[in-house]
């Protein structure tokens, strides 16, 4: 039997029971494959809001009435590629799905040189240098670098995850300080060992989701020392890096522990780690924290806990909108902010209308359509909650544009 030949069809001839492939890189779409099974409409309105002319029809060709199927011409295919707002909305969307990758792939070289720190701390010491010169290298590969939304898909957040979050956070307010590669080595380095004291605390207290007794409390705020004292038996670590350990819950009122240290006493690069680990500390704090709602937190409950300097680096950092905020844009749609940008009231979002329908990445930079306010997650409906994955934990890497 003769195979079926493949055809063209437009979007508006898109239905559930077709098997169909994009005509794009598998770089510039968010499927796992080209070749799609449609199951679901939500599929489709994904598919519809890549910007491409047309799919091709792998299976499911008796679906289609063969007379009203359209041929697409080369011209009209050309005529999209060149549309600049579409060229764009794909170089944002290849951003982010590196963004998402190399976070994915930090994390799975932390969890191997945290798996190797006490039979081989040479070994981890390497994995961990190589780890700090590729978030390095990835910053920099940036002449403007932002901060996009990744996720681990986790519901708890990981003392791995947590340490490149921070370490992301931290490089990128030294970068903004234009601390030297010396010193963002160092602040790279002991953010992503600052928590490896905690895996001496017992994981009943660790994930303990009631409130933790006085004794529990006190057990875990030993995390620090217990840290630097895995790191100094090494050798391999220096002042720097094991002040960072040792002191990353200090604040500059004295308040901090566990040794209350005040401003003077407390390195800038340890400082600022401080500050990175508080804002990420608070993301994951209770589950209806938002980004931008945990930086309103540190304003008033932590006021006078960090340097003014850094924590105005760290809100010109992240923006007014940080990635991971729910949001009401003004054409009546929702989102969720996927990367920073220059413009503060118009950042890259994945967007969808109230109900969850006409999903789609949104480039508001090239739209007349700003955001108007930020949105908790039970104003959202059950559509739109689903569509913007509003339960995936929020952390960053580095992004922007080429």
């Amino acid at each position: 039997m003769a195979k079926e030949k493949p055809i063209q069809i437009p979007l508006s001839k898109l239905q559930i029971g077709l098997t169909v492939k994009l005509p794009l890189s598998w770089k510039n779409h968010p499927f796992l494959l080209n070749r799609i099974k449609i199951e679901e409409e939500a599929q489709i309105e994904l598919i519809k809001s890549l910007g491409v002319p047309y799919v091709i029809v792998l299976s499911g060709n008796e679906l289609i009435e063969e007379e009203e199927s359209e041929e697409v011409s080369q011209a009209q295919v050309e005529e999209v590629v060149a549309d600049p707002v579409t060229e764009a909305k794909l170089q944002v969307r290849k951003s982010l799905r590196l963004s998402q990758k190399r976070f994915i792939d930090c994390l799975n070289d932390s969890r191997s040189m945290f798996s190797k720190i006490a039979s081989d701390p040479e070994g981890a010491y390497r994995e961990a240098a190589t780890l700090v010169e590729n978030l390095l290298e990835h910053m920099y590969e940036f002449k403007h670098p932002h901060l996009a939304l990744v996720s681990a898909g986790e519901s708890d957040n990981s003392v791995t995850q947590h340490g490149i979050s921070v370490a992301v956070i931290s490089l990128m307010i030294a970068k903004a300080m234009e601390m030297s590669k010396s010193d963002m080595r160092d602040i790279a380095l002991g953010c992503l060992f600052h928590d490896i004291g905690k895996l001496r605390v017992p994981e009943s207290i660790r994930r303990k989701n009631t409130p933790l007794t006085p004794s529990e409390a006190n057990f875990l705020k030993m995390h620090p020392n217990f840290g630097n004292d895995m790191l100094s038996k090494t050798g391999l670590f220096n002042k720097a890096v094991l002040n960072i350990v040792l002191h990353h819950h200090e604040f500059i009122d004295g308040s901090g522990f566990p040794d209350g240290l005040t401003e003077k006493k407390i390195p800038i690069s340890t400082q600022l780690v401080s500050l990175a680990n508080d804002y990420d500390d608070q993301l994951w704090s209770d589950v209806s924290r938002s980004p931008q709602v945990a930086l309103g937190y540190l304003f008033k409950n932590h006021a006078g806990k960090h340097s003014e300097t850094l924590i105005s680096v760290l809100v010109k950092l992240l923006g007014i909108y940080p990635p991971g905020t729910l949001v009401q844009l003004s054409d009546g749609c929702v989102g969720k902010v996927m990367m920073t940008t220059s413009s503060v009231k118009q950042p890259q979002v994945w967007a969808c209308n109230s109900d969850g329908g006409e999903p789609g990445l949104r480039f508001l930079m090239q739209e007349e359509v700003f955001v108007e306010s930020v949105l908790k997650i039970e104003e959202l409906k059950e559509g739109a909650l689903k569509v913007l994955q509003v339960d995936n934990g929020i952390s960053f890497y580095f992004s922007g544009m080429q």
